[in-house]
């Protein structure tokens, strides 16, 4: 399987941080719109396509799909700058419906695991985030054995369910 390019990582990003908690939200769906509408971040000349083939594919392949994507990230080549620019999109996913789930953060912590950009970088980098490092860098010490529980408990305690194709009319 090709590796994707960094907007689609970008945009798989967004998509994967959006359905951690196993739900979709449109205020989420509405950041992705904006985000593409106003800054061109993912290049998808319809977004409104591309997130609901992600929603195809979720719903086929479910804890598979997170974990491809997952494994897309680790093996990526990006910058310090495409690794700010991931953990950006992703805590502005996170918070756009107002409901910071710790499955989600769950989640933003494995994805953190597989960036090699430093906590204190990532701080200088996105000061709007005020709670950044509180509620998403600082970790429990921090081990191969760690990790693994981390990620076995967000899978095995987080379901999947089958989501609705997104309508990008209702986000006006």
């Amino acid at each position: 399987m090709a590796q994707p390019t960094f907007k689609s990582l970008l945009l798989q990003t967004a998509f994967s941080c959006m359905a951690s908690d196993g739900e979709i939200d449109q205020s989420e769906v509405q950041l992705i719109k904006k985000l593409e509408q106003e800054e061109k971040l993912f290049g998808f000349e319809n977004i409104g396509t591309e997130l609901n083939r992600l929603v195809e594919e979720i719903n086929k392949n479910g804890h598979a799909f997170l974990r491809t994507y997952l494994h897309h990230l680790s093996q990526a080549d990006l910058t310090e700058d495409q690794e700010i620019e991931i953990v950006k999109t992703s805590v502005k996913t996170i918070k756009a419906d107002n409901d910071e789930k710790y499955s989600e953060i769950k989640f933003f912590k494995i994805l953190r695991s597989k960036l090699s950009v430093s906590n204190e970088k990532l701080i200088a980098a996105l000061p709007e985030f005020e709670n950044l490092e509180e509620d998403y860098l600082r970790q429990d010490i921090i081990s191969e054995s760690y990790l693994e529980k981390l990620t076995a408990d967000y899978f095995d305690e987080q379901d999947i369910p089958e989501f609705a194709p997104i309508d990008l009319q209702g986000t006006e």
